[in-house]
């Protein structure tokens, strides 16, 4: 009877942390404002994960953009955007912890042999 009652605890410990785990996917729309220069833009990010990889478009007031170098692991979201306006070429690398419906982290900007950092905190979009 010991058995029996340590092994159903087992397995619902073991049940438990798989479904936690698999609630923590990047996969979905993600919403988030930025300002610049006084101007505040809505941004959107659709993700797709396959096992550790990231694919996905981000769309801002440039239009789409697909995501480069997307990784998934341990909770960690990061991938990289790279845009060009005015011939001259912006590189976006973002970096996040998922928790839930939010991710939240840093982005870095490099443009013209200068980077800046920027916190970036997006939420999932309900359907």
């Amino acid at each position: 009877m010991k058995r029996i009652l340590v092994s159903t605890l087992a397995l619902a410990i073991v049940s438990v942390a798989a479904s936690a785990r698999a609630a923590e996917n990047p996969s979905g729309t993600w919403k988030w404002d930025v300002t610049f220069n006084n101007q505040t833009f809505n941004l959107s990010l659709k993700l797709k994960q396959d096992g550790d990889k990231l694919t996905g478009t981000l769309t801002g007031p440039a239009g789409d953009t697909d995501i480069q170098d997307g990784k998934y692991k341990d909770g960690e979201v990061s991938f990289t955007v790279v845009r060009e306006r005015n011939g001259q070429k912006m590189t976006f690398k973002y970096n996040g912890k998922l928790s839930g419906d939010s991710i939240k982290g840093k982005t870095s900007i490099e443009r013209d042999g200068q980077t800046n950092d920027r916190d970036w905190e997006a939420q999932r979009a309900k359907d």
